[in-house]
């Protein structure tokens, strides 16, 4: 789902930077959103034993507060929004600021809200905290016929909590293609409910959907596409394969065993997670902690400022450094010598239309427990299906070799010599010749040179 989940260990403090960020924006813009935009459950916040983090001692920090700066620009005056941030002495400080004040206050949100999460106990399952696919996925059909409870994969998101993964390992017979086309496809029927979600993380709605190889990562936040509520989807997915030559002709890894970075990510190798693993190497090294985002080698901390109050500071420079190439991860991190992409293409229509829309929120209310009384807005369907059974595959070859090479410099000479390879020998033939020629005569006149002489006074 595309809009946060709000975590049930964590939200006294949740309710604290609601409360926070109301008053940011009441004193950014003078508008009162307390009625419209911070929607908290009428009952009293949950603290479980597990997880009592009050006890923990982290206080939210209003060292951070988002400030209005205006200063000049080409001779006009212009206003950003943004907040402070200082390294450990406090000698070294900089403002993360951003021309819209909506980005500022979703920077501004996210960075606390990091910081938040990052008390929650490494012991704790989050998953049990979790919805189950039950609620997230209302119907499933593959081919025609009814997805398995055994057909999915659970996980874990930073960003976007519960996550599903279908036919993650590649290996059971019924997700086997038989036919291209929509009938033949995914069709699911998905929930994306906004309620008690975070609004200040996300400002869409909508489910996240993202297709890529077995026993790989799914990178959500930089790739897929968003399924808009209300609406029926239909993605057709094209295969292509691409293989890489390497070696003199470019730096690229079959396996990622020959990689210098150690990945954080228990997966197959893919060019995403050594970055991550670089950067999040980088950060350890040079910040004392571990972006919460990025999965963190054993022993290692998690930053919040009640800990390491310059986190901040370092991370956002670092990241500034790897966004600009500074950092060398690019060097470090190459390509996948063999890789496969998705080439997607999708279509929308309204759904339910105007006419079914009763009687589909019925069959769902009966059936799969659906039991929202909105219209369209909290439900979407969507299908994906290959346009065809078959697959491209480049292949990189190198534009000279050594054969063909030799062949265009013969080619190149013939043209503008005239000559062929007898004729090259007859030159190489008479050059010798000339050569030998040379040597004798001039071995000759020394022998003259040095002959016998007549003695003197004879």
């Amino acid at each position: 789902n595309l809009d946060p989940y709000r975590f049930e260990l964590v939200s006294e403090h949740l309710a604290q930077l609601d409360r926070m960020a109301e008053e940011s924006i009441t004193f950014l813009y003078g508008i009162n959103t307390s009625a419209r935009l911070f929607h908290l459950r009428d009952t009293k916040v949950q603290v479980q034993a597990l997880a009592n983090l009050s006890s923990s001692g982290f206080k939210l920090s209003h060292n951070f507060s988002l400030v209005r700066m205006s200063h000049l620009k080409l001779g006009k005056k212009h206003s950003s929004v943004g907040f402070r941030l200082c390294n450990s002495t406090g000698g070294n400080c900089f403002y993360k600021t951003y021309s819209s004040g909506m980005d500022a206050i979703l920077e501004w949100y996210r960075f606390h809200y990091v910081n938040i999460m990052a008390q929650l106990p490494l012991i704790v399952d989050i998953s049990q905290h979790e919805e189950h696919i039950e609620d997230v996925v209302y119907s499933c059909q593959y081919d025609g016929e009814p997805c398995r409870p055994s057909d999915y994969d659970h996980f874990h998101h930073p960003v976007f909590g519960s996550c599903y993964t279908f036919n993650s390992k590649g290996t059971d017979p019924f997700w086997t293609a038989t036919k291209p086309g929509i009938p033949y496809g995914l069709s699911l029927i998905l929930r994306a409910e906004q309620k008690d979600h975070i609004p200040l993380l996300s400002t869409v709605a909508g489910v996240k959907v993202m297709i890529h190889n077995h026993n790989q990562t799914p990178f959500l936040e930089h790739e897929g596409f968003d399924i808009r509520p209300g609406i029926a989807t239909t993605i057709g997915i094209q295969q292509d394969e691409v293989n890489r030559l390497g070696g003199n002709y470019g730096k690229c890894t079959r396996n990622g065993e020959d990689v210098t970075v150690r990945l954080l990510y228990n997966s197959s190798y893919p060019l995403q997670a050594c970055l991550h693993s670089c950067f999040q190497h980088t950060m350890l090294r040079e910040c004392g902690c571990g972006y919460l985002y990025y999965p963190l080698p054993p022993g290692a901390q998690r930053c919040d400022y009640n800990r390491h109050p310059a986190w901040g500071h370092c991370f956002y420079q670092l990241y500034n450094r790897l966004r600009n190439h500074h950092l060398n991860c690019f060097q470090q991190c190459p390509k996948p010598c063999r890789e496969s992409l998705y080439k997607v293409s999708a279509g929308t229509a309204k759904w339910p239309s105007a006419k079914s829309q009763d009687w589909v929120r019925q069959a769902l209310r009966h059936q799969n427990g659906y039991n929202s009384t909105s219209s369209r807005r909290d439900i979407a369907k969507v299908s994906i299906f290959y346009q065809q059974l078959n697959y491209q595959a480049v292949h990189e070859a190198p534009l000279l070799s050594e054969n063909l090479l030799l062949s265009s410099m013969g080619s190149q000479w013939s043209l503008w010599f005239g000559s062929s390879v007898l004729s090259v020998v007859e030159m190489l033939e008479l050059l010798v010749d000339a050569l030998a020629l040379s040597l004798l005569l001039l071995w000759r006149r020394l022998r003259a040179w040095r002959g016998p002489r007549s003695p003197p006074g004879t």
